[in-house]
């Protein structure tokens, strides 16, 4: 008998009918939900969504509204900006190309991108103000332009004319763009957080693969985790049930706001291109989807697996940047040294975040869509986090690349 539950579980988990989630448990808690409500009642936090997992137990909280003005509920299943949590996802794709032996983290970028081949590192001015390039010595990798020591600025200087985050260019046109400007440093010897980065390397899976990047993502990883509300083109039915955007005011209900400056309308529309560094939209379910895969070492919780296990701990769960630069690996906030207390993950400008910690099964996901601050209520979920989890939580990265746009 139990060995015939083993063939079905095997034969369903290829057939992709089963899911681990099937064993994941309401944790019967509300340390979310209780520390959010005054915050919702007083209309400072139109609305959230707090997800906290641990070997099989899960809370979640959806409080609020996604649509103030429509007293519309926020759902696991409305569509909203992600912004940074995009770079975790191109992180993803690099490891898989790694993986494959088709990529190798220290390639030099221009074996990819020819451009590349000579670069120029800004100096400071002299004392007359003319500014001065040097020639860079170091050869740009791969690894540098993933993990944010490559020398690029943030973004590129007229990206907000270009629509912001989902820009109106390709993802090649953006690499040669930033390939033509002078570097801010020397490649590999200080650290700057940049979309223009990991957008680079994205055009480096492009060149690799021969498929535009979002196409590789969503055959390779969007698709195979049954992420079907996840993309760079939201459709109007999606739209319909998007959760809007507020501004945050101090001890004030929030204010509606139609867009941010760095994500500007149309959304979905043939002028929009993917952007690598900052452009997904999804849904808190998709996320669990994604975030969970990395929790659990490369294995979706539909049994699909899309990273080896060593993959994950090598090169995703672990810092990549040379000691004493901090921590961040491919596109995600990871600890220098791992441990059984390290977590890793991504947050986004609009205040979503997800943090996983692979050895105690352990995930934390928050979703929601806010500009400005303060926002008070980000110590009382801490505290809910602490009293699920049963122990004090190291939310040092969460903060580092969360709500962060330069």
């Amino acid at each position: 008998m139990k060995l015939h539950k083993i063939m079905l579980a095997a034969a369903l988990a290829a057939a992709g009918v089963w899911s681990v989630g099937a064993e994941t448990v309401d944790s019967g808690t509300s340390f979310a939900a209780d520390a959010l409500k005054p915050f919702v009642e007083s209309g400072e936090l139109p609305g959230a969504i707090s997800v906290f997992y641990q070997n099989g137990k899960q809370e979640t909280a959806c409080v609020g509204y996604a649509d103030v003005a429509k007293k519309r509920p926020i759902t696991l299943d409305d569509a909203y900006m992600q912004c940074s949590q995009t770079k975790g996802f191109c992180g993803v794709t690099i490891a898989i190309l790694v993986e494959e032996g088709k990529l190798n983290l220290d390639d030099p970028v221009a074996k990819y991108i020819p451009e590349f081949g000579t670069l120029w590192v800004e100096q400071k001015a002299d004392t007359t103000g003319v500014r001065k390039l040097a020639k860079a010595k170091n050869t740009l990798t791969v690894r540098m332009v993933m993990n944010h020591t490559g020398g690029f600025p943030f973004e590129l200087p007229n990206f907000r004319e270009m629509g912001g985050w989902s820009r109106r260019m390709p993802l090649r046109s953006v690499a040669l763009t930033a390939a033509s400007q002078p570097l801010l440093f020397e490649p590999g010897t200080k650290t700057q957080y940049s979309n223009v980065g990991i957008d680079i390397g994205a055009a480096v899976v492009e060149r690799v693969t021969g498929k535009r990047w979002e196409a590789f993502l969503k055959e390779r990883v969007l698709d195979p985790l049954g992420m079907k509300d996840s993309g760079f083109w939201p459709t109007e039915a999606q739209l319909a049930k998007q959760v809007h955007l507020y501004q945050c005011r101090k001890g004030q209900p929030a204010v509606w706001q139609s867009c941010n400056p760095s994500m500007q309308r149309p959304y979905g529309d043939d002028r929009v291109f993917s952007s690598a560094g900052a452009g997904l939209w999804t849904t808190a379910r998709d996320q669990l989807k994604f975030y969970k895969m990395l929790m659990n070492l490369g294995v979706g919780e539909n049994g699909v697996r899309i990273l080896k296990e060593e993959t994950v701990k090598s090169i995703l769960a672990v810092s990549t940047r040379p000691k004493g630069m901090g921590g961040y690996s491919l596109g995600l906030t990871a600890p220098e040294t791992d441990n059984e207390d390290a977590w890793f993950g991504h947050g986004g400008a609009w205040g979503t975040n997800c943090m996983v910690n692979w050895h105690k099964k352990q995930l934390k996901l928050w979703a929601v869509q806010l500009a400005g601050g303060p926002r008070p209520w980000d110590r009382k979920r801490e505290q809910a986090a602490n009293m699920f989890f049963q122990k004090t939580l190291d939310t040092s990265a969460e903060k580092a690349y969360t709500g962060r746009m330069k």
